[in-house]
């Protein structure tokens, strides 16, 4: 089997966006909208997010927390997969990326199923210890606090509880024991924790898609 083109990654790509994910006006404006407001381009692919709302419905998920909202792309996805009654609560660092999803969220007609909390994740997450368990996590945030973020999905979860870390490939530097990029060691560190703490069952894939090479982390609470 032949390796890979990038070419021939974005054609494959573009066929499944086409065939399994197709046009969607709101999603398509989500991402127009960022870009117009200088957000950065790191919102999932496509397909990554029709993947993360197949795995809401298909846990049954009511309550999903997303740590790093950035434009509400992937937000909109999680909150399109939820019941009625159900509710994502997701925590942006920035206030113009809160801003600019808060506005694409609504024009998605998805804005009263989503609660934004402006913060450091690291410090808004112990402010929702003791409420209501989550049964979805999604991570993709700042790689070097993912052991941070995996710890509070394992408190604020259950046991069924469904985690999802994005961005752990690295463009391959992941593999890379000698590596001085901090970004790269906390992604280390996040699948060392989930390959070792007895609260988590995981395991990780290589992803190649309209976002590049890279990979996603899938566990789920023991």
């Amino acid at each position: 089997m032949a390796d890979p083109t990038a070419d021939l990654a974005r054609r494959v790509d573009a066929y499944l966006t086409a065939t399994l994910v197709g046009h969607d006006d709101a999603l398509e404006r989500a991402v127009a909208d960022q870009q117009a407001a200088g957000l950065p381009a790191i919102e999932v692919a496509p397909v990554n997010g029709k993947l993360l709302h197949l795995l809401a419905r298909i846990s049954g998920a009511r309550r999903v927390l997303e740590i790093g909202t950035l434009g509400g792309y992937s937000t909109i996805w999680l909150a399109r997969a939820l019941p009625v009654g159900g509710q994502v609560v997701t925590i942006e660092a920035e206030e113009r990326n809160a801003e600019v999803a808060r506005a694409n969220l609504d024009r998605a007609g998805v804005g009263e199923r989503v609660e934004i909390l402006l913060g450091r994740a690291a410090d808004v997450l112990p402010t929702l210890d003791g409420a209501e368990p989550f049964d979805m996590v999604f991570i993709d945030a700042d790689k070097e606090s993912n052991t941070i973020y995996l710890d509070w999905a394992a408190r604020l979860g259950h046991s069924g509880t469904v985690v999802v870390v994005d961005n752990i490939g690295r463009g391959g530097e992941v593999a890379n024991p000698a590596t001085e990029r901090s970004d790269v060691i906390g992604t280390q560190r996040g699948l060392e924790m989930l390959g070792r703490d007895p609260r988590f069952d995981a395991t990780a894939l290589q992803t190649l898609d309209l976002k590049g090479y890279d990979g996603i982390a899938i566990a789920r609470l023991v």
